[in-house]
């Protein structure tokens, strides 16, 4: 009985030391930093643990809180800011910081919950500050650079009171509201259209002047070469005549017969014409004659000297009554000679 009961006694001391051995033993990871409290309450410098393994602490009257010794993020929701020229801009920040001091970290915000907090609110404060005391184009790009650094030192001037350290601040965006940029862009829109329609009158106006001056140039070349051409064509019809004046001086007769010849040819070009005419008109005086009967003057030069019908400075002879002639399937009756001097044309 008696060995029964120290059996059970001694189970019951080594479960009490196993229990209180497990309560006296932490330990830290390698991305972990550890504050041991006594009874709630930070036990000091002392209690701050930062070297990762098993490390030791006072049974049940201790406890230990841990924190992330990694780089944390912390998002900021989109803000709208009012900057130094009155312009409403949206901005989407974000900051990244480290616990550097635990006890103060905990003595001050308790949690990484509560300092995201903290420091969320320190954001918001100063972006609004420094950007509500830039321009727009300055904020968007011309300073962002240098805003942005200023932003992260007053923040970091309020961190390090929490045991934080601020790493970077960045502005993701910066832009308009949604209805004031659809009013910017319907205004660019309207500027782009007005430079566009202002480029095509200028291509238009120079257009125009390139054309009238192109119209004039025409204008001009072919003036210049239809006086060109009258002057040649005067000056061959001149020589012409001169020809024609010489030929008919050395053979009147020839030039006579000739000149008839350029007449039939021209009166009794057309097939559908019939003339009705004397047989004896002087029309046809080449087809009246008879052996070596001599050739009735027409058109005859003056006493002066030869010239040419029609030519300047030739007296023109009195021209004859042209008159239809017969077809060849005529009848001798169709070709007598009508009394009087009428003339009849069929066509």
């Amino acid at each position: 009985m008696n060995k029964s009961f120290l059996g059970v006694g001694a189970l019951v001391v080594i479960i009490g030391l196993l229990i209180v051995g497990l309560a006296s033993v932490f330990t830290v990871a390698q991305t972990q930093q550890a504050l041991v409290l006594r009874f709630g309450q930070p036990v000091g410098a002392r209690g701050v643990v930062k070297d990762p393994g098993l490390h030791f602490k006072a049974p049940f009257i201790e406890n230990v809180v841990y924190f992330d010794n990694r780089i944390l993020d912390l998002e900021q929701p989109r803000q709208e800011v009012l900057a130094a020229d009155n312009s409403r801009i949206e901005v989407d920040s974000f900051l990244r910081y480290r616990i550097v001091d635990p006890l103060r970290f905990f003595q001050s915000v308790r949690s990484i919950e509560g300092g995201n907090n903290q420091l969320g609110s320190v954001l918001n404060s100063a972006v609004r500050r420094v950007l509500g005391e830039a321009s727009m184009m300055q904020i968007v790009r011309e300073d962002r650079a240098s805003l942005m650094q200023r932003i992260s030192d007053q923040v970091n001037s309020e961190a390090i009171k929490l045991g934080a350290n601020v790493i970077d601040v960045r502005i993701r965006r910066a832009d308009l509201p949604r209805q004031i940029s659809e009013q910017v862009f319907l205004r660019m829109q309207t500027e782009r259209q007005r430079e566009a329609s202002e480029f095509r009158a200028q291509g238009a106006e120079q257009k125009q002047r390139i054309e009238s001056r192109a119209d004039r140039d025409v204008t001009v070349l072919r003036a210049e070469a239809q006086r060109q051409a009258d002057t040649t064509r005067g000056e061959g019809d001149a020589i012409r005549n001169k020809i024609f004046a010489e030929a008919f001086g050395k053979d009147p007769d020839f030039f006579a017969f000739w000149r008839s010849m350029q007449a039939y040819e021209t009166g009794l070009k057309s097939m559908d014409t019939r003339l009705v005419i004397s047989p004896n008109s002087e029309f046809f005086r080449f087809f009246n004659r008879s052996g070596n009967a001599p050739v009735p003057a027409l058109n005859r030069p003056a006493a002066g000297g030869p010239g040419i019908p029609g030519a300047p400075g030739v007296p023109q002879a009195s021209p004859q009554p042209a008159a239809p002639v017969p077809g060849p399937q005529a009848s001798p009756q169709q070709a007598a000679p009508v009394p009087g001097p009428q003339t009849r044309v069929e066509n």
